[in-house]
């Protein structure tokens, strides 16, 4: 299956195509487009919207799209990816930054990470391993 979402990925549009390859579609391809592309895009190649205004899945009653598609495909019974969600949701929604200590971090790397990679797929590559890493200090530490 194809998922699309807005170009420039920072933490959000990054930590989404992990979970989706890592637990609900390992096959997925994902293509990242200009923002008013992505719901085109998508009824085009019959691709699942992501992170985008008016996408199937996005930003939905103070959940970040990590939590949406988390409890979407009924993976909040995973304490790792109940505590991951945590530090997504600070790191990529402004308002809520202090909610969990580990969120400026995140949200540094992924700054950080627009500029250090000008190509959307190999910061999508290089950045899931930082979530494979937070999600396994997550193991240990979701209690």
């Amino acid at each position: 299956m194809r998922w699309v979402t807005r170009e420039r990925p920072k933490t959000d549009r990054i930590a989404c195509p992990w979970l989706i390859r890592r637990f609900i579609d390992p096959e997925a391809e994902i293509l990242y487009v200009p923002r008013d592309d992505v719901l085109g895009v998508a009824e085009r190649e019959g691709a699942r919207s992501f992170d985008a205004s008016g996408a199937e899945f996005t930003h939905r009653d103070g959940l970040c799209t990590f939590e949406v598609l988390v409890g979407e495909f009924d993976l909040g019974g995973d304490p790792a990816l109940a505590r991951l969600a945590k530090i997504v949701h600070a790191a990529d929604v402004s308002e809520d930054l202090g909610t969990d200590p580990l969120g400026p971090g995140l949200l540094a790397i992924g700054e950080g990470g627009l500029d250090a990679e000008p190509d959307d797929h190999l910061l999508l590559e290089k950045g899931s391993f930082v979530y494979d890493a937070l999600y396994e200090w997550c193991r240990t530490h979701a209690g």
